[in-house]
């Protein structure tokens, strides 16, 4: 067994630097140079470690559904109320058209939008991820059923699927310009498909 030298750097680290990176720029935007100069990497370790910028972005679209879909599982959690957690959302997004990280949309959303169907690879990767995202979406629609706080006639994966969809929507609102009020003016209207 061949035994290399020693990382001398977190991957784990480098990885969500280039996630936020190609998450803020998109990926054709994030040059081979931008992306080390982030990760604070060289092109040797780069290579030998992620191999090349299309294995890294898909590797990064990979942590951005995990921490995703991880952090959306434990708000429900914590929330107790399926109606909560969807309300709790959408109003956020409002949040997000200022402060440091503001108006970046979503990065399976904007990966969707930069590749529209060129990359059959990254197309089916973020596919699957915005399905885990709906996955979420319809355990918190059948909870919210379930305690009676929203309407039961509607198909729950139908109504996860518009839910995740509308929040893509109005995160493209806020990247385009849209402010505060009328996001949430938005967000009113949307959430009355839930009575």
């Amino acid at each position: 067994m061949t035994i290399g030298r020693p990382l001398e750097f977190n991957p784990d680290v480098a990885l969500e630097a280039a996630m936020q990176l190609f998450w803020c720029q998109g990926y054709e935007s994030s040059s081979l140079q931008a992306l080390l100069n982030t990760m604070g990497l060289s092109k040797s370790s780069f290579y030998q470690t992620f191999k090349s910028k299309h294995q890294l972005f898909q590797s990064s679209i990979h942590l951005y559904q995990q921490m995703l879909t991880d952090g959306l599982r434990a708000q429900l959690k914590e929330c107790g109320s399926g109606r909560l957690f969807i309300t709790t959302l959408f109003y956020a997004v409002a949040d997000e058209t200022s402060g440091p990280n503001a108006r970046r949309g979503c990065l399976l959303m904007n990966t969707a939008s930069e590749f529209a169907q060129s990359d059959a690879k990254i197309a089916e990767l973020t596919a699957s991820s915005i399905e885990r995202c709906i996955d979420v979406f319809e355990i918190a629609v059948q909870q919210a059923q379930q305690q009676g706080e929203i309407n039961d006639t509607q198909e729950v994966r139908a109504l996860a699927t518009y839910l995740v969809s509308s929040m893509s929507g109005v995160k493209n609102m806020v990247k385009a310009g849209a402010d505060r009020e009328t996001v949430k003016r938005i967000v009113n209207i949307m959430l009355t498909t839930l009575d």
